[in-house]
């Protein structure tokens, strides 16, 4: 495992207004444990290679659970999270 990666496991955080967010925007209702659970099981599956960095940030993607996490490279606070569009 890459050490960026361990780094993000161990230290991920959140703040109150990101639980609304990612709930909107993948068009769910979870609970704030639920979204934690679900965020540290696919960061925890994704491979690393799909771990890029560009900037400040980190966006984790993963296409078994069709979302891309966006993770602040410093605070390793989760930004958002999107679906990642499908190409037909």
């Amino acid at each position: 495992m890459n050490l960026f990666k361990i780094k993000i496991l161990e230290n991920i955080c959140y703040t109150e207004l990101v639980y609304g967010r990612i709930n909107k925007k993948l068009k769910t209702n979870f609970t704030k444990s639920e979204i934690e659970e679900m965020i540290f099981a696919v960061l925890e599956k994704t491979d690393v290679k799909y771990y890029p960095k560009i900037g400040k940030n980190f966006y984790v993607s993963n296409t078994e659970h069709n979302i891309k996490i966006t993770v602040n490279s410093n605070t390793y606070r989760i930004i958002t999270v999107d679906r990642i569009n499908k190409k037909l």
